[in-house]
Parts: C-alpha cells; sequence; structure tokens
C-alpha cells in the first residue's frame, strides 16, 4: 500500500558475525564488521519513481528513511541510505527502491571525511559544508535547486554526471 522495507537477501553485511583471532603483528590486523542490509521499495507500483509519485507518497518515502535511519542508528556507528539506479551501479531490480546499510564500523570514505570535517572546524570554528555549500551559492554553477532549508548540487568533486548532495543551509 505504502514503502516497504526488507532485509536483503544478498547482504554485503551481518549480524552475527565471528570475532577474528587476535594478532600482535601490525601488519595482519582484523575486526569483525557486522551490519545489516535492507531494501526499501517507494511504491506499490514497480514502475512508478520519485518524479512522478504524489507528494504525500514521497513524504512517506522521507518519513521511512527518517524511522530507519533512527532505529538503526540507535545500534550501529553507520547508517548510509543511498539509491543505485541501473546495471551501471550494479541495481539488479529496476523497480525504484533505495539501499539502507548499517555498519558496526566508520567506512574508509566517512572515517577520511569525518576527520577533514573535524580539522577544517578546529582550524576555522565553521563548518566546512556550510562554508562549501555559501560558495556554491555565489558561483550558480553546480546548484540543481534551493531554498531556505536546502541546497541541492552536484558536488565539485563529483563521480558520477548525475550525483548529487544535499546541504542543509544552516547547522
Amino acid at each position: 500500500e505504502s514503502t516497504f522495507v526488507f532485509t536483503n537477501d544478498f547482504p554485503a553485511l551481518l549480524e552475527d558475525v565471528p570475532e577474528p583471532p587476535a594478532s600482535d603483528d601490525p601488519l595482519f590486523q582484523s575486526a569483525a564488521a557486522s551490519g545489516t542490509c535492507k531494501v526499501m521499495c517507494f511504491h506499490p507500483k514497480s514502475n512508478v519513481t520519485i518524479p512522478i509519485m504524489k507528494q504525500a507518497e514521497v513524504e512517506a518515502v522521507v518519513q521511512r528513511w527518517i524511522e530507519e535511519f533512527s532505529e538503526l542508528s540507535r545500534k550501529y556507528v553507520w547508517v548510509q541510505i543511498f539509491e543505485n539506479k541501473g546495471a551501471m551501479m550494479g541495481c539488479s531490480n529496476p523497480h525504484p527502491h533505495c539501499q539502507i546499510w548499517a555498519s558496526s564500523f566508520l567506512p574508509n570514505e566517512a572515517a577520511v571525511k569525518d576527520k577533514n570535517f573535524r580539522e577544517y572546524y578546529e582550524q576555522r570554528k565553521s563548518v566546512m559544508l556550510l562554508d562549501y555549500a555559501k560558495k556554491e551559492l555565489d558561483k550558480k554553477e553546480r546548484i540543481v535547486c534551493s531554498n531556505d532549508d536546502f541546497i541541492a548540487l552536484v558536488p565539485y568533486w563529483a563521480v558520477w554526471p548525475y550525483e548529487t548532495m544535499i546541504i542543509p543551509s544552516r547547522r
């Protein structure tokens, strides 16, 4: 009848994983990586994508993202909600859906970003993404859309031609 969330049949992360054996060798270190992977179908009809959904249906998707994030972040340090479209992105099903991955660890890329955000703040006493958003709003080269609360843009460092980022307008 609306959005539907279920555990991925072929998850990249599992909740119950064994602890690896301890090692004193600095070159052979490992740690358990536990987590869960969910799939969220946006709409009961498999041919209805977000751009053609009614506002209330899109709001139901966003509300479910909030609920899933809130629940999973109580147990896991990392929760990522993302949509992967098309075979090029490894998407096996054409119906409109997203992935929700939660893990017991911060992925490498997120850990590097977290470190850089902290260092930027410590040096400048300002928030890097807010500073970046202001510069993008001044340039008006990569803005997709914006309002009083959020800016959607194609990041300067985008890898994919359809990559976008949503940044809040304030802390």
